[in-house]
């Protein structure tokens, strides 16, 4: 699917990556965990660039427009499958059909209620399971995700990462908590500055282990 080879990201001040060596499989679940500043955010970016067809990505600031509704901000997951005129028309008046569609999205993971309240009116966790409902909208072969579940408690957290392993065939994403890591993927990838310093199957390795290296951030 993909492989990097000694792949690096520069900026003028600093290294974000280097000396990066990866290959994705279809179908592998893959955690990346790290300290903050470690390059997961980078990674991801990367993998993206490299990628960015049939790959839905659910950014760490959940690249949302506060002023548009819910089931706007979920609509953008495929405003390119549809002509100009047609998107402005559905900003204006919603066609049944869409919202239909977003709406079963929205039931999935628990935020039907919520269709037509503006983003601005909701919390963190709100906010974050609306960018996990743009991406499952979108639809695709893989998904990137960075941090996607950090507003939300363990109960939300486990419901919205079964909801995406079901729905993706491939996942790379970005984790704190080490515990949902080791659950919800199948190989673990840890990164210390900008580097690669661990890449096993998740059963060989425990969530002390990693609690340890990487400080359960």
């Amino acid at each position: 699917m993909l492989q990097l080879d000694n792949a690096e990201v520069r900026y003028p001040e600093s290294v974000a990556l280097q000396q990066i060596n990866l290959k994705i499989e279809q179908g592998e679940k893959i955690a990346l965990i790290g300290r903050s500043g470690s390059g997961k955010s980078t990674l991801l970016r990367l993998i993206y660039e490299r990628l960015p067809d049939g790959t839905a990505l659910i950014p760490q600031d959940d690249g949302l427009v506060m002023n548009l509704s819910v089931f706007h901000n979920v609509y953008m997951g495929r405003l390119s499958e549809h002509p100009a005129w047609y998107n402005l028309l559905n900003l204006m008046r919603p066609f049944a059909a869409r919202v239909s569609e977003v709406g079963a999205i929205l039931d999935k993971i628990r935020l039907a209620d919520k269709c037509f309240e503006p983003v601005a009116q909701l919390s963190g966790g709100q906010r974050q399971r609306t960018a996990i409902a743009r991406s499952l909208y979108q639809g695709g072969s893989l998904l990137l995700a960075d941090e996607p579940v950090s507003a939300l408690d363990e109960h939300q957290s486990r419901h919205i990462l079964t909801t995406l392993t079901q729905q993706f065939p491939t996942m790379v994403i970005a984790l704190h908590d080490t515990t949902l890591a080791l659950d919800y993927c199948d190989r673990i990838i840890g990164l210390e500055a900008g580097k690669i310093v661990l890449d096993a199957a998740s059963e060989t390795i425990s969530a002390d282990e990693l609690v340890h290296l990487y400080g359960g951030e």
